[in-house]
């Protein structure tokens, strides 16, 4: 059959894809070597229902042979296969997501058209949502040939994928091109405004605008590319910007704007898709380097999918591709604990330990609350309906836009195969310092617009625990922004949009006062500390049981309040931690120590200061107990006022009063 004839009729919805050529680390992503099982997994092994750590899983699992030949990947979309070797696409980016094809879409028959030129096989196989592998149909070609396969949706009900795998005999077998395609779908395809919100990441914006413009076939339904510049390094102002944007061919359009947040430059990208007519607004985060195909994916399910659906991506390390940092994302509505991972995945999965065939879990489809902003598609009838982001500044946004989504009854899917390379939090600590305001802020007010228990079931409670440990750990800084997020949270949703080009100055501005809010890039700027091991004699301090918590805490926090600290504790630092290291129940037994920041670009010396001590947990005691009182008040009033602190009108007046350049 020729490849015109395979897809007469017939509409592609995913096509192979390979790594470029400067991302040699991606290809396990992309392309396995060796047999089409791996390793197989037994029908009741555990691991199928019990995710292993990844320490456990190094001694379960070996990638079961070599990586595929680079040099055999010819483009971005064909490669070679060798005379007497096998290769499999049953990776994350090649195998097709079947479940979730069948569960948000309205498709249930798909095929498979296979252009290969050669001697071999083609050979397709399909899991189950326990990860058992099944071999669906296979064919021998011998020259030019495209192998066609029918393949049906109805077995993937709670998960699994299909992929192929191709094997060269007597002579090399060559992939000219691979695709999954569908009958059927909407007439028009939707148009998509894809917006990257930045704070000072220039060099990222135009990276990820160069490979855009590098892959013209991906930005067929693209109608606006949109840089929200919120930053004082420009990206206009980058070597090269304007060969880019050239070569873009007028979809490029950068807004200047004061620094809103992420929110506030997300919410712009919503409101430009609305007022331009798009389909969907694509938000991108700016630290990240963007698989492009990734977008014709999404805005292609997107199409399908039965009724408007939020689509996002998944994200991987951006300094180790190979590691998946989340599968989909929930919010549990007790804690409201932010970025937490669905109950069935693993966190930071290694694709070059285990591939997509060996692990049982990436087989279950998982369905998801929000997916976060660093990738993610949202329908302008959405927008339209449920409004644009809170005015959060940063955190919570996401996942605050999933549940309100939710609430109206629009589904969030987190969509395999579709991803960026994101700088992961591995190497950040955003609870303290100036981001912990924001934290404590927009974790409760989503809690008073979303919590299903009364009082917002254990929330209030864990803020208070969260207070305890950063005071005893000295940070002063810190406590003092979520004093002030209480203070804010109790004057109501009417001040957030006042305060949302001035908030961060004012908490930055406190940093003065604060020794634990210094921060300089070398240690040796620190003098020198005494001789000795620390307060404990080098012991090594683990956390405290949930039986000892109660007596420990009671315990460390009168010391800390009653002793005084040592004279010389002002004039040299008692020793230094690592950050990794920087654990509240062990700086709690320090007076003055200096600790190195997550980042590794600093340290900061923290001081034991009682009287800070008391002052600000009677503070925020006094706080949290007015806040609990007046709960079901306040949340009355942030619901009530949600649609209006949303909405279009009221964004625009603050996009109006924050224009850099009268956009």
């Amino acid at each position: 059959m020729s490849a015109a004839e395979a897809t007469t009729g017939w509409k592609t919805i995913q096509r192979v894809i390979l790594p470029s050529t400067d991302q040699t680390d991606t290809v396990p992503l992309y392309v396995d070597a060796g047999s089409a099982s791996g390793i197989r997994l037994r029908e009741n092994d555990e691991l199928a229902r019990t995710p292993k750590h990844p320490e456990e899983k190094l001694q379960m699992f070996s990638s079961g042979g070599r990586e595929a030949h680079f040099e055999d990947l010819l483009t971005r979309h064909s490669m070679r296969v060798r005379s007497g070797e096998q290769v499999s696409f049953g990776t994350y980016f090649n195998a097709f997501p079947a479940s979730y094809w069948r569960r948000w879409t309205s498709v249930r028959d798909i095929r498979l058209a296979v252009k290969t030129s050669g001697t071999g096989t083609v050979t397709v196989y399909k899991s189950n949502a326990r990860g058992s592998v099944q071999r669906v149909d296979g064919r021998h070609v011998d020259g030019a040939s495209t192998s066609v396969f029918e393949l049906s949706l109805k077995p993937f009900g709670d998960g699994g994928w299909y992929w192929f795998d191709l094997a060269a005999t007597s002579d090399e077998l060559v992939l000219e091109r691979g695709q999954w395609e569908t009958e059927g779908g909407p007439d028009r395809p939707g148009q998509v405004t894809l917006e990257i919100t930045t704070m000072n990441k220039p060099e990222f914006c135009l990276n990820n605008a160069r490979i855009l413009a590098d892959n013209p076939d991906v930005l067929e339904h693209v109608k606006e590319i949109l840089i929200v510049d919120q930053g004082t390094q420009k990206v206009e102002d980058q070597d090269g910007f304007a060969a880019v944007r050239e070569a873009l061919g007028g979809k490029l359009r950068v807004i200047n704007q004061a620094n809103l947040g992420g929110s506030g430059g997300f919410a712009r990208g919503m409101y430009e898709a609305v007022e331009n007519g798009s389909d969907y607004a694509l938000l991108l985060d700016d630290d990240i380097v963007v698989e492009p195909e990734s977008i014709v994916r999404l805005l292609t399910f997107a199409d399908h999918c039965r009724t408007p659906t939020i689509v996002g991506g998944h994200m991987f390390d951006l300094y180790n591709r190979s590691i998946l940092h989340t599968f989909g994302e929930v919010v549990d509505p007790y804690r409201f604990v932010p970025s937490l991972p669905h109950a069935d995945m693993e966190v930071r999965h290694d694709f070059s330990i285990a591939n997509l065939r060996q692990t049982a879990w990436l087989h279950r489809r998982v369905d998801v609350d929000y997916n976060g902003w660093w990738m993610c598609l949202i329908p302008t009838k959405v927008i339209q309906e449920i409004g644009l982001s809170l005015p959060l500044f940063i955190k919570w946004d996401d996942a605050e836009y999933g549940l309100r989504a939710r609430e109206a009854g629009f589904a969030t899917v987190s969509l395999p195969g579709a991803a960026v390379w994101h700088v992961s939090w591995i190497d950040k600590d955003d609870l303290v310092g100036w981001q912990a305001y924001f934290h404590e802020r927009n974790r409760l007010i989503v809690t008073l617009l979303h919590s299903p228990y009364p009082k917002g079931g254990r929330v209030l409670r864990e803020s208070v625990q969260s207070d305890v440990k950063h005071l005893v750990s000295m940070q002063y800084f810190t406590e003092h922004g979520r004093i002030e997020a209480l203070k804010d949270i109790l004057k109501g949703p009417e001040e957030l949009h006042k305060v949302l080009a001035t908030k961060l100055p004012e908490i930055n501005a406190l940093k003065a006062e604060y020794p634990d809010a210094q921060l300089k890039e070398d240690v040796n700027d620190f003098p020198a500390p005494r001789l000795g091991r620390g307060p404990l004699g080098g012991t090594a301090v683990g956390m405290p049981s949930k039986k000892q918590l109660i007596p420990w805490g009671i315990k460390t926090v009168a010391r800390q309040l009653i002793k005084a600290p040592g004279p010389e504790s002002a004039e040299r630092p008692q020793g230094y931690l690592a950050h990794r290291d920087n654990r509240w129940y062990r700086v709690a037994h320090y007076d003055s120590v200096v600790v190195s920041n997550a980042e590794g670009t600093g340290a900061s010396w923290y001081q034991r200061d009682p009287k800070k001590l008391r002052s600000m947990l009677t503070e925020a005691t006094k706080l949290h107990a007015k806040l609990f009182r007046e709960w079901d008040g306040l949340a009355e009033r942030y619901r009530g006022a949600l649609a209006e602190i949303s909405s279009i009108d009221a964004w625009k007046k603050t996009f109006e009063a924050n224009s850099k350049d009268g956009s």
